[in-house]
């Protein structure tokens, strides 16, 4: 649950921290309707360019920004595409919320802002004295590592030391110390066990971990899922809309499919992950290369129990199709010879590594259920190619240049040749396996509370509702906050 109790001697402390750095926190509906931001806000964001460290920047954490690097204000509509058959191989209309438009290029810095506001408005988290530990697979830490530099609060990043390098050179310009945990997206558990030690070493150390904060589902069961629910309510016409696929990493992006599902009750939520580490799908370990995602655990703020399927991707083919996506030739191919709208080819570097998977298991859920071009899927493009320039670098090195006879065997083996293996249509007790995985990272090692786990099962919907009714309590925690800190 999310904790809003108040720390009142704390909570002045931040105040005028706040006030010192001319800090306003935006609400949960300014992000989901940025009509509402003042328009003072406004005015100084004209000047700020999207990935300026500068408290504005905060009311940038929000899907409809104008899709501009520098003075960009708001859109009625959220960033999105529509992937054509062309490409995916399938009638049905996949759709993507784009997440290259938010500050530091990625939709994790809105999860980590959902995990940092509570703690922040309450006074539970004071930045004159805390630092701020971000555990993470990649963008959640740079999200967390830029929200807390805005506070002159002092970040330690946690990550796996086989990210890209482009989150390392890019983390060493905010955070104050970087920590590096062996082993890729797979090794979670090494990240618990450097926060365990850092909370047993260090006596000012306050801990967002997305795997488990509330505030990271909130934040897109709220924001994320009104998002999509606007491009639907602009594009779906007399189309049905059949379900939303994501792999799910922390959990939190997925939270947004409970809203779908309220909003659309005869949609599905289907969860990703790799085939190389199958937790979800086979119990299974191992390690893989989709940057983004974390396995070999289900994470605490998973709502299993609304979970329709299971999808695994094999990591080989989105590590193939960013070269098809974004060397030349590749481009050049999907153009001339495959007749995609070069207006879309154009945008494919929007794709990140967890992007292009998560296209992926839309087609496989296409493919599943034999949808046509009257059926519509979300999914969420989560970064763009911005963060993996080096990824390209150590293919061209490793296989050399890319040429149109690569394009040909990416384009039909890592792209059309999605069949429907490796997935699972979820039946209750499988939804109830998965959910008692739970037990063995958060009971056993990280002594979470049993009968708090069990409520996520037994008291369902109970639980997760009443998760979902707190952003009117937060959001009236941070005008209240802004009050107090007196720059409106």
């Amino acid at each position: 649950m999310i904790d809003l109790k108040k720390n009142e001697e704390q909570l002045k402390r931040t105040v005028q921290r706040c006030k010192e750095r001319n800090i306003v926190i935006p609400t949960f509906e300014q992000m989901k309707d940025p009509r509402k931001i003042p328009d003072q806000i406004k005015k100084e964001l004209v000047s700020i360019r999207l990935w300026d460290v500068v408290p504005q920047n905060l009311f940038r954490i929000t899907w409809k920004n104008q899709p501009r690097e520098k003075g960009g204000l708001f859109q009625p509509l959220p960033n999105y595409m529509e992937i054509p058959p062309e490409i995916t191989g399938v009638e049905a209309r996949i759709i993507a919320l784009v997440g290259k438009w938010f500050p530091t290029g990625a939709h994790k810095v809105g999860a980590a802002f959902g995990c940092l506001v509570p703690p922040l408005v309450t006074g539970q988290f004071d930045p004159t004295i805390h630092k701020a530990v971000w555990p993470s697979t990649g963008n959640y830490c740079r999200g967390g590592a830029y929200d807390a530099t805005l506070l002159a609060c002092e970040s330690v990043a946690i990550l796996p030391e086989e990210m890209s390098q482009e989150r390392f050179d890019w983390l060493k310009t905010v955070a104050g110390e970087i920590i590096k945990t062996p082993g890729s997206e797979s090794n979670v558990k090494e990240i618990y066990d450097k926060v365990a030690e850092l909370k047993a070493t260090r006596d000012n150390v306050f801990v967002f971990n997305q795997f488990s904060e509330f505030g990271n589902y909130l934040w897109h069961y709220e924001i994320t899922g009104n998002a999509m629910k606007d491009v639907l309510e602009e594009e779906l016409g007399n189309d049905t809309y059949r379900g939303v696929c994501l792999t799910t990493g922390s959990a939190g992006t997925i939270g947004s499919g409970d809203f779908m599902k309220q909003t659309y009750p005869t949609s599905k939520i289907a969860a990703g992950e790799a085939v190389q580490c199958p937790t979800l799908w086979l119990n299974g370990y191992g390690a893989h290369r989709i940057e983004g995602i974390g396995d070999k655990h289900v994470p605490w703020i998973m709502n299993v129990h609304n979970t329709d399927m299971i999808i695994a991707i094999d990591d080989a083919d989105p590590m193939n199709l960013i070269r098809l996506f974004n060397e030349p030739e590749g481009r050049k191919y999907l153009i001339n010879d495959i007749g995609a709208p070069e207006s879309i080819v154009s945008k494919l570097d929007l794709l990140g590594i967890s992007s292009i998977a998560n296209l992926l298991m839309s087609i496989k859920f296409a493919k599943y259920y034999e949808l046509t071009k009257n059926d519509v899927v979300l999914t969420v493009f989560t970064d763009s190619m911005d963060m993996y320039q080096s990824r390209l670098r150590e293919a061209k090195v490793k296989h050399g240049s890319y040429s149109i006879l690569d394009g040909v065997k990416d384009y039909n083996r890592h792209l059309l040749a999605q069949k429907t293996d490796a997935m699972i249509e979820l039946n209750h007790y499988d939804k109830k396996r998965i959910h008692h995985l739970k037990y063995y990272t958060w009971i056993e090692q990280q002594g979470f509370d049993l009968d708090e786990l069990n409520s996520q099962w037994y008291d369902y919907p109970q639980y997760w509702k009443q998760i979902q009714q707190t952003t009117p309590k937060i959001d009236e925690l941070i005008n209240s906050f802004n009050e107090r800190v007196g720059l409106l």
